[in-house]
């Protein structure tokens, strides 16, 4: 579907670290880090998604930042 690579390049266009990746159950798991704004952004990109797709649910968690500081955003398998 490709869901993946969407967020990756959303989020780099943002400028956000982290990472995104499938979940068993199909859906997609991901990690951002940033600036309120950029995130803010990512999460209103992602409920429109790319053209063709389905999006049902995004969900927002609040965490603690990362102890390490990461650079970039991956697609983790």
């Amino acid at each position: 579907m490709g869901f993946r690579f969407f967020c990756r390049d959303e989020a780099l266009e943002l400028r956000l670290r982290g990472w995104v990746r499938n979940r068993p159950d199909g859906s997609v798991e991901m990690e951002a880090e940033g600036p309120a704004g950029p995130l803010a952004d990512l999460v209103n990109r992602l409920k429109a998604g790319p053209p063709g797709a389905r999006v049902n649910l995004v969900e927002e968690v609040d965490a603690a930042p990362r102890q390490e500081e990461s650079e970039g955003f991956e697609i983790a398998f």
